[in-house]
């Protein structure tokens, strides 16, 4: 299976040779756990997931290591605890910070489980991993990268100047003028970074031998990742926002610490997301997290859909009218693939749409032509391999998982009902036969009744020359239907 990849290093689509194909190793910057994952952080967590569900496939299961850290020390973190605590808990800081972060990554994780998102095999907590970022910090110092002052570390960006910079594509006199990077009297140069920072009482803090302190942002990658994957992997990843600094710096410390040519051979940067065509803001009254849509009543997977929709290299743009088309898609394709039985293989098409750089919207072009061609015809018609092979086509993006998780919503209740599909489909029967009565006595008005009551209830209704078919839609009330007959 040939897969190609764009390179934001090399800016080509590349195929894509892993180091070991036995162990594919792939590293994505995950969140920093001060608050709820808002709609943006969930496109990067979307779509590496894909990407790892096509490199499962195509390497086998076991042959592939996909790690996405949380970032649990970090200045926002300590701003929400001393808050607590000056509002009289009495609690030391470090078990506020601990509890903050425990509650904010369970947050998360719940979150990212509604919309589909599998747990990676690795997800380290920077605060595990402080000895190894206060070694490889060592290890730069000793070989000139990195000097300290008054219990900063920083790395030297002169001592790498020659490549700093290829990956976003810019010099390091360029990126001077207007970047993002703190300008501090330690610093020997504006471009330096922190590695190691001082503590106060007021702020957590480890021992080193610098003082008493804690790591900057950009080492706690180098380090994790290092642990997990090795001094070179295959793929990073993350969205485009942290091309410069983190992601630049990350390559920089890493290459120098462990005296290699690259830290990942293959780096890929997702987009960022728009509302309704203009950027997602609070100042604009559009900012909002994935748990307000949820609470809001918009299902996961409709969330899923809507953000695969859209090559990840292109902005993302969330609109309701984008929601809407969703929700009615996948309640059409979980009617047609209800009888599918996990035998299904995805189809050749769809992980070819897939292969070429993760080219999730012509793999959902791919599955509409698939379900098209199931619709089109009686279900008596329709061999269930068929369907069966649509379901695993379209479980291969995360879309149409079982019933119990990602599809409970379609049957109108939290816990899911199988029983409320079946009813449907008698009322569907009822409907066809009144309809096929109608035609011979031209009396409608058997057929108009049985359509009122199921719009009543929030069922959509679909009628044409193969038959009669009913979906639940927006306010399906499956009581409603006890009644009818």
């Amino acid at each position: 299976m040939d897969i190609s990849l764009t390179n934001t290093r090399t800016r080509k689509k590349e195929p894509f040779a892993p180091i070991d194909p036995a162990n594919v190793r792939m590293y994505v910057c995950g969140p920093t756990v001060y608050d709820r994952a808002h709609l943006g952080n969930a496109r990067p967590a979307i779509v590496f997931d894909v990407l790892a569900r096509l490199l499962r496939h195509a390497y086998g299961a076991d042959h592939v290591t996909y790690v996405r850290n949380f970032t649990d020390v970090d200045d926002k973190i300590n701003a929400t605890a001393l808050a607590r605590k000056e509002a009289g808990d009495p609690r030391s800081l470090e078990e506020l910070i601990a509890e903050r972060t425990e509650e904010t990554i369970g947050w998360y994780l719940a979150d990212m489980a509604a919309i589909g998102v599998a747990e990676p095999d690795e997800m380290p907590r920077a605060t595990r991993y402080i000895d190894e970022m206060k070694e490889m910090i060592a290890g730069l110092v000793t070989q000139g990268h990195a000097y300290e002052v008054d219990g900063h570390v920083l790395f030297s960006v002169g001592s790498w100047k020659e490549r700093y910079g290829a990956l976003s594509g810019r010099s390091v006199d360029d990126m001077i003028a207007g970047a993002r990077v703190e300008v501090a009297p330690y610093k020997r140069d504006p471009m330096d970074f922190v590695l190691w920072k001082p503590s106060d009482s007021d702020l957590p803090g480890w021992d080193s031998p610098w003082g008493r302190g804690r790591p900057g942002w950009h080492i706690e990658c180098s380090a994790m990742a290092k642990a997990l994957l090795g001094d070179t992997f295959d793929i990073h990843g993350g969205g485009n926002d942290l091309m410069f600094p983190h992601h630049e710096n990350e390559i920089a410390q890493s290459c120098c610490a462990n005296h290699t040519d690259e830290m990942a051979r293959v780096w890929m940067h997702n987009e960022m997301l728009q509302v309704e065509g203009k950027k997602m803001s609070k100042s604009l009254g559009n900012f909002f997290t994935v748990r307000d849509l949820l609470e809001q009543g918009v299902p996961g997977e409709v969330i899923r859909f809507v953000m695969l929709s859209t090559h990840y290299r292109k902005p993302m743009d969330w609109t309701d009218k984008k929601r809407a088309e969703a929700e009615a898609t996948l309640r059409h394709w979980r009617s047609l693939a209800n009888a599918a039985s996990a035998d299904g293989k995805p189809d050749v098409a769809v992980v070819a749409a897939l292969a070429d750089d993760l080219n999730t919207s012509n793999a959902i072009s791919e599955l509409h032509k698939l379900a098209g061609g199931i619709a089109k015809r009686q279900p008596s018609e329709v061999p269930p391999s068929e369907v069966d092979d649509f379901a695993a086509s379209a479980r291969l993006l995360g879309l149409l998982e079982d019933n119990a998780t990602m599809g409970a919503w379609v049957l109108g209740c939290a816990n899911g009902n199988p029983s409320a599909q079946l009813r449907l489909e008698e009322l569907g029967n009822v409907l066809a036969d009144a309809r096929r009565t109608a035609m011979e006595t031209k009396d409608f008005s058997e057929v108009d009744r049985l359509k009122t009551a199921l719009v009543e209830a929030g069922v959509e209704v679909r009628m044409s020359k193969t038959g009669v078919e009913l979906l639940p839609g927006p306010g399906f009330d499956v009581a409603k239907l006890e009644a009818l007959e």
